[in-house]
């Protein structure tokens, strides 16, 4: 390799040689439209998990969130086995009927459902959910939400995209497909409504595994996430005693370079482009970067 590393990071120059990834290029596996979804990163997590051109025997997803890359990973075949992970009582739901529950009548529930607004306000508010009902109230609100965003403050869209207003992103064929697509790959994936740090910490000595990890961000987190409260200096540490590989996600923060320099852990600043099209970086903190 030609690159020229700085500290633990890498010069900022090298970083301007990869461009902005376009999402539509990737496959679209999760039902949400996730605040903070890694649909862009794709093609790097695919270089990541393949580099040593052999399967991975156990990929972890800490948190989870909209899931492409575990999806992604069962879908393409890519790890033997694959441990989702998720906090959130609403986020989990979702990920527990599709995976180990009432995935059909998730799937026929959407597909039917009438979206009107009276509708809607009449499931949101509905006190006596089953868990399959979180579930949908979960999907609804992150389709009909502004940004997909289901945490507490967030309210409907009104005008929506193309003044279409609450149904702007309520596609009902496509969310039914995606769900029943994932019962093809359910049985590579084991899901759990746990504490990200529990797992990691759980499988810190497996030399075996890869980690990807994507918290809640220090800057969006409390904006996006209902569990964005992290203590992102143990999860730093954390992940410098992990014994096999990982990829760990943030914002390009001073804090976060200053963090992952004090646990002498490499990162590479990698562009992607927000919801709203302006460029920024992130940053990419990896065990190596052989596969770069």
């Amino acid at each position: 390799m030609t690159q020229q590393l700085t500290m633990f990071g890498i010069d900022e120059n090298v970083s301007k040689k990869k461009g902005v990834i376009n999402v539509s290029s990737v496959p679209q596996r999760s039902p949400f439209r996730y605040p903070g979804g890694k649909t862009w990163l794709i093609p790097s997590v695919r270089k990541w998990l393949t580099h040593n051109h052999a399967k991975v025997g156990h990929l972890i997803e800490p948190f989870a969130g909209g899931g492409i890359v575990s999806l992604t990973a069962a879908f393409e075949k890519l790890a033997e086995k694959i441990t989702m992970v998720e906090k959130d009582e609403e986020v989990a739901a979702v990920w527990e009927v599709i995976l180990n529950g009432k995935n059909e009548w998730l799937a026929d529930k959407i597909f039917s459902f009438d979206l009107t607004l009276d509708n809607v306000k009449s499931e949101l508010n509905n006190p006596q959910k089953l868990q399959h009902d979180l579930a949908f109230c979960t999907i609804l609100k992150n389709r009909v939400f502004h940004g997909g965003i289901i945490a507490k403050g967030s309210g409907m869209l009104k005008n929506g995209e193309n003044g279409k207003g609450i149904g702007s992103r309520w596609y009902p064929k496509t969310l039914r497909d995606r769900i029943l697509a994932i019962q093809y790959v359910r049985d590579t994936i084991h899901f759990i409504n746990g504490n990200a740090f529990e797992i990691i910490e759980q499988n810190i000595d497996n030399t075996d595994a890869y980690f990807f990890i994507d918290p809640p961000y220090t800057v969006a987190g409390k904006r996006l996430y209902t569990h964005f409260d992290i203590d992102h200096e143990k999860l730093f540490e954390l992940t410098s005693l992990i014994q096999g590989h990982y990829m760990l996600t943030y914002d390009d923060t001073l804090e976060i370079r200053q963090l992952a320099d004090k646990y002498k852990l490499l990162y590479r600043p990698i562009p992607m482009k927000t919801t709203h099209h302006l460029e920024k970086n992130e940053l990419i903190i990896s065990d190596n970067f052989d596969w770069w």
